[in-house]
């Protein structure tokens, strides 16, 4: 919570400033000429947080799990889009009706569990695919030899709207190592487009690389730190 009279988050206008630049600066250098949305991390932070940032101008939030995200729904009034860009258990999936887009699809049955709950509800739900270009195994997502087969599977599930791709790099990795995963989720991207999936969205960078997935077409980045400054921790 936030101590009465403290301003929070202090300095995350000039942060956001130079977030923005960043950005702006990125897309030039990469010649994609995408549009970017910014959307602010706020896990682990208290309600307040998602309060700034609307009151910045970003009206999308991030949130990595379910009963957090419930929560701060719950305590604010601010018409903010939510996303769930974390990991989501199955049994979960009968939360996810207020999120706005579901980023981290990373499975079939997932897909399927998904898709049987939109219908259900009588509603198509917006997701995206989440690929693990690099093959690390910790991080979820399919691998790039199921990315034709899935495709072609999940477009059989009408409730889904299959909106584009999510992926994450390695931590700390080269340059290189960098535009070669986003690079391969624009492939990914472009797998979904030729199953007809209305595959627009590349949901790549995060406070350590954005500037690279920017530059490599993301057109969605997901900022905690960037923006809200380092976490302590307690």
């Amino acid at each position: 919570m936030v101590n009465s009279g403290v301003m929070p988050f202090p300095g995350f206008a000039d942060r956001l400033a130079d977030v923005r630049r960043c950005i702006a600066d990125a897309r030039a250098r990469g010649g994609h000429g995408q549009a970017v949305r910014l959307i602010a991390v706020t896990k682990t932070h208290g309600p307040e947080a998602v309060e700034l940032a609307y009151s910045h101008g970003i009206a999308d939030v991030g949130e990595n799990k379910v009963q957090e995200a419930q929560q701060k729904m719950a305590a604010v009034a601010v018409p903010v889009r939510w996303h769930l860009i974390g990991h989501l258990q199955r049994n979960k999936v009968k939360f996810t009706a207020p999120f706005a887009l579901v980023h981290g699809v990373d499975s079939r049955r997932l897909a399927e569990e998904l898709d049987a709950f939109a219908r259900k509800r009588g509603v198509v739900a917006d997701v995206l695919m989440q690929v693990n270009v690099s093959g690390e195994s910790t991080k979820g997502g399919l691998a790039p030899a199921e990315w034709a087969g899935e495709a072609a599977h999940w477009k059989g599930l009408t409730g889904l709207a299959v909106r584009g791709v999510m992926t994450m790099a390695p931590f700390g990795a080269p340059e290189a190592t960098l535009r070669a995963v986003f690079a391969g989720a624009r492939a990914a991207r472009d797998t979904l487009r030729q199953s007809g999936h209305p595959a627009e969205e590349l949901s790549m960078g995060m406070t350590e690389d954005f500037p690279v997935a920017v530059e490599e077409g993301a057109t969605m980045v997901r900022l905690g730190t960037a923006l809200f400054g380092a976490r302590e921790n307690t």
